[in-house]
């Protein structure tokens, strides 16, 4: 997932240096390239921070039983 974010910022970029000012090209930059990859970045990545945060909660739930006992 990451080589296409790659990817799609390189073009990006070259499409912001191809507008006539440095504010437009700017906003191009902004509005095409680091808004719509971070958001499908973090929306990609829900499923791993989320089963991570499982494992995680499972870890501390075994310790704490192993204590115990």
């Amino acid at each position: 997932m990451y080589i296409v974010a790659i990817g799609w910022l390189y073009v990006v970029v070259l499409m912001a240096l191809a507008e006539t000012s440095a504010i437009a090209g700017l906003a191009t930059f902004i509005f095409y390239g680091l808004i719509p990859v971070s958001l499908i970045l973090w929306l990609g990545g829900t499923k791993a921070r989320r089963s991570l945060a499982d494992q995680r909660a499972r870890q501390r739930d075994r310790s704490d039983s192993q204590t115990d006992q």
